[in-house]
């Protein structure tokens, strides 16, 4: 297998790489990165969890620093856009030391924040601006920003731009940055609106599949669990409360709300993310749920891309989505790079149909399996003892959240950790553990807690109402 340094890759980005742990290129960075190093332009397609960031934050980096230009006010030296805040985030972060590593100046800028701070910070200059399109496009029509410069444009994620009705936007953006420019595109699928940019903006890019979008990887076991509408709630309170972090889907925002209300009150410690939270309730939650003060996250398919947290053992979908591609988005916040992982959707008997041909459409055979809480199979599915614990900080957090208009740019967050308190109460015996939930270790203990101590009457009984995976969604 090739090395960094044998891709070309310069050797002080490599070692910036391995001092963080990371020696060993991922297909779609071995694929890409001869041709984008070289400055060719790019299309990559591969799946969520691939390794597309470092396949195209790596040449971006060595090229500005080999090309010399220096920094200028308001003019930054390349562009990579992004569908929501918490990719945005999430890119400018694993760039960062990178950037530090050779010189260079990052900036990260969406909406949802004062804009305040991205105006000085364009106005110092800036070689990598990573940045949401619509609080990018305000920054280009007030003069803040100047696209003139910019010697490199990726886009990132360029279906889920399509998806979210950004394509306008982008174009807008791209036609403002050179023609003669670089540029390199990076999507899951090449559906219309992704191919209309592939040929207006990239010139004879060498195109690279390194994965099927249409499949989910090997390492990803698929299972459905047939269970009545009222055992919903507390077969989920029991796949949760074992060890390891996991990620619940729902379909819309007030579900989501909802749902995170009753597993906290149920001994769960979760937290919610959705397209209705304030900015500093969106960096909270996902401070705690990356830092493990809670361990399940509680979103609708705002989190479906650009999510990524380490360790991310188990993703349930409470709610069945509507199409298949978002069963594959969701899905993929767990068996990231090689990692294993394990998706669950719960399915009542009026959801057999829609689910059946969710999972032909994303082409999966899961195992189905009729249950009820306290049976062995949730033991299999999420290992380890199940504990309970109440956090009042995220208790107080769940029935306090208050909503604001949360931009056009869709998410992205900063983090600042918060701790659990060490005196929690548990409703069985033994602290709960991180770490993947993969151990092994038996889960009958406190399973029966979970089937007797939250009944249906907690909260089960509006989770379960309006649940047809055909229904409408919310983000």
């Amino acid at each position: 297998m090739s090395s960094f340094i044998d891709l070309g890759v310069p050797a002080k980005l490599a070692a910036t790489l391995a001092a963080r742990g990371i020696t060993d290129p991922f297909p779609i960075q071995a694929a890409t990165l001869p041709d984008s190093l070289a400055g060719r332009d790019v299309l990559g397609r591969g799946r969520t969890g691939s390794g597309k960031t470092y396949a195209f934050a790596l040449p971006v980096i060595a090229r500005l620093a080999a090309s010399g230009t220096p920094r200028r006010p308001r003019r930054p030296r390349a562009l990579i856009l992004a569908p929501t805040r918490e990719l945005a985030t999430q890119i400018e972060a694993a760039m960062a030391p990178l950037a530090q590593a050779l010189g260079l100046r990052t900036l990260t800028v969406f909406g949802g924040v004062g804009a305040g701070p991205q105006i000085s910070g364009l106005r110092g200059g800036v070689d990598v601006l990573v940045a949401c399109p619509g609080r990018l496009l305000d920054h280009l029509q007030s003069g803040h920003v100047d696209l003139g410069g910019v010697e490199i444009t990726v886009l990132d994620e360029a279906d889920h731009m399509a998806d979210l009705g950004f394509l306008p936007v982008v174009r807008r953006l791209m036609d403002a940055t050179p023609s003669e420019g670089q540029r390199m595109l990076f999507s899951a699928t090449l559906d219309g609106g992704v191919d209309v940019l592939v040929k207006r903006f990239l010139h004879r890019p060498v195109t690279h599949h390194v994965d099927s979008a249409a499949e989910a990887p090997i390492e990803m076991a698929h299972h459905v669990l047939h269970v009545r509408h009222d055992d919903r709630f507390p077969v989920l309170v029991d796949l949760l409360s074992a060890p390891g972090r996991s990620v619940v889907f729902t379909r819309t925002k007030r579900r989501a709300k909802v749902l995170t209300r009753q597993l906290n009150a149920a001994g769960v410690p979760a937290v919610e993310l959705h397209g209705n939270l304030a900015q500093n309730a969106r960096n909270r939650n996902m401070a705690a749920f990356s830092g493990g003060t809670a361990e399940t996250l509680v979103a609708t398919d705002i989190a479906a891309r650009g999510i990524h947290v380490d360790d991310i053992a188990l993703v349930i979908h409470a709610d069945p989505p509507v199409e298949h591609k978002a069963y594959l988005h969701r899905s993929g916040r767990t068996a990231r790079a090689g990692a294993q992982g394990t998706v669950i959707t719960l399915m009542t008997d009026d959801q057999q149909g829609d689910v059946r041909d969710l999972t032909r459409k994303a082409g999966i055979k899961p195992t189905t399996t009729r249950t009820r809480p306290g049976d062995s199979v949730l033991a299999e599915l999420a290992p380890g003892e199940r504990t309970f614990r109440t956090d009042p900080t995220l208790t107080a957090a769940a029935a306090t959240e208050t909503t604001a208009g949360h931009g056009r740019n869709g998410g992205g967050r900063p983090r600042s950790r918060q701790r659990p308190d060490a005196g929690t109460s548990r409703a069985s015996t033994g602290g709960r553990s991180g770490g993947s939930g993969g151990s092994g270790r038996s889960g009958g203990s406190g399973r029966a807690a979970a089937a007797t101590a939250h009944k249906p009457a907690r909260g089960a009984a509006a989770f379960s109402a309006g649940t047809r995976a055909g229904g409408r969604r919310g983000r």
